[in-house]
């Protein structure tokens, strides 16, 4: 009994095992994700409190006198004089300019920003007043350009460099834009003027 039994039980396995085996199933294919892509540089967003060629935080140089009226104020200091002709040419610091920047009007159009005095503004290039001529002229290089100072004698001097326009020894071009750092007699940058052809201007409005 025993031995019929392993018999059949070994012609079942050998049916089994020489039945048709079932097609293998091919792997579930998973989708494949594009590889990753770097979104490339940030753009760099606008410096709102630096001083350029172009302009100051809202104000560019172009403006309407109503534009920068609107933008930072009219001027804080309504009676003093910022010019012998005001009509033609005028400077003043609007009520919500930081202390020590003044802006040049001429005949009703913003051509110049200037800092003055104590003003904590830097420029693009991250220089601002108290720092040397030396500094200046390095953080430049080639694109300065440097002339005596009209009313001191040297170390004094203006290093003026023009990001567009300004090939002409006197600029006149109204769409030229540059800035002069005014070096006084400690060697250190006293005044900085930014905007068009007014940057030249060595005495207020002239």
């Amino acid at each position: 009994m025993i031995r019929s039994m392993s018999l059949v039980s070994l012609a079942a396995l050998a049916l089994v095992g020489c039945g048709p085996s079932e097609p293998a199933q091919p792997p579930s294919e998973a989708p494949v994700n594009p590889p990753a892509t770097s979104p490339g540089p940030m753009p760099t967003p606008a410096q709102a409190n630096v001083l350029t060629s172009e302009g100051f935080g809202p104000l560019r140089i172009g403006m309407t006198l109503a534009e920068v009226n609107a933008a930072l104020g009219p001027d804080s200091d309504p009676g003093s004089v910022g010019g012998a002709e005001p009509a033609q040419c005028d400077q003043f610091r609007p009520e919500r300019a930081p202390e020590g920047m003044l802006v040049m009007i001429e005949q009703g159009v913003l051509t110049r920003i200037s800092l003055i005095r104590d003003s904590t503004v830097k420029t693009d290039r991250g220089l601002g007043l108290g720092d040397t001529a030396a500094t200046v002229k390095t953080a430049y290089g080639a694109q300065a350009t440097v002339t005596p100072h009209k009313y001191s004698a040297a170390p004094s001097e203006y290093i003026t460099v023009w990001t567009r326009g300004g090939a002409a020894t006197y600029v006149t071009d109204a769409a030229a834009r540059g800035i002069v750092y005014e070096v006084g007699q400690e060697g250190t940058v006293q005044a900085i003027h930014a905007g068009g052809p007014s940057i030249q201007y060595v005495e207020g409005c002239s």
